[in-house]
């Protein structure tokens, strides 16, 4: 079995505003096509055109309705990919030492040379985070763009995770989570971030920002007619007339 690192110099991770989220899929495609020419072996499709596809991505979106208490029902889409887990289980299942957590920045990575596609990792993590790649037979999962993040012939501007980098609505950030000081720190503390499924026990890097609570929608249009300013003189004369008419 693989051990985990006693500590990492950083833990480099994603910060999931689902607020912002719409939900276009934009990162997904993006994460699809990096990873398909970049790190590892290509991200494999069988029958991509056919009745039955199958393939590997390393990030997908769920969407839910959802209604809190006192609250208009809203739609909530919700991004997946590995987080990075600091007590990785499926590092430690591991049975060839294939799947590893860095000690340099908290990434965990699969070296696919030594991955025999047994699927203990996927059984081991409870969120879902791992992929078995239908036409190479190892198993897959998100890299944070290791081959971006570290690349000095990219402009700057450029090395960060591609769906971090390709997401319109600016939901997704990156960054050192390790440090208090960070920007992405500094966004989990002011909008109350969270870990998913802490009750697990894994200690997952990527952390979520909730969604800002709804205000009814007839709660808004009371608030509008409030604020409504009457007008004078002939202009006033006609808005009653028209609304009389109406």
């Amino acid at each position: 079995m693989t051990t985990l690192p006693s500590s990492t110099d950083k833990k480099l991770g994603l910060v999931i505003d689902l607020d912002t989220c719409v939900g276009c899929h934009a990162c997904v495609v993006n994460c699809k096509e990096w990873n398909t020419g970049g790190y590892g072996e290509p991200l494999g499709d069988k029958d991509a055109y056919g009745a039955e596809p199958v393939g590997a991505w390393l990030n997908r979106i769920h969407t839910f309705e959802v209604q809190p208490d006192n609250a208009p029902a809203s739609i909530v889409h919700f991004p997946k990919s590995c987080l990075h887990c600091e007590d990785a289980p499926c590092v430690t299942v591991c049975p060839t030492g294939a799947s590893y957590k860095r000690s340099e920045d908290g990434i965990v990575l699969v070296d696919e040379d030594k991955c025999m596609g047994c699927g203990l990792c996927a059984w081991a993590c409870p969120y879902g985070a791992r992929e078995m790649d239908p036409v190479a037979n190892v198993m897959k999962k998100c890299t944070l763009c290791v081959d971006r993040i570290y690349n000095e012939n990219l402009p700057e501007e450029d090395r960060i995770p591609a769906c971090v980098r390709t997401c319109p609505a600016k939901a997704r950030h990156f960054g050192d989570l390790g440090d208090p000081g960070s920007d992405v720190s500094k966004l989990v503390a002011e909008r109350g971030g969270f870990d998913l499924m802490p009750e697990m026990g894994t200690r997952p890097v990527n952390q979520y920002l909730p969604p800002r609570k709804k205000t009814r929608p007839d709660t808004v249009v009371a608030q509008h007619e409030n604020q409504k300013v009457k007008a004078q003189g002939f202009l006033g004369w006609l808005d009653n007339a028209l609304e009389q008419l109406g």
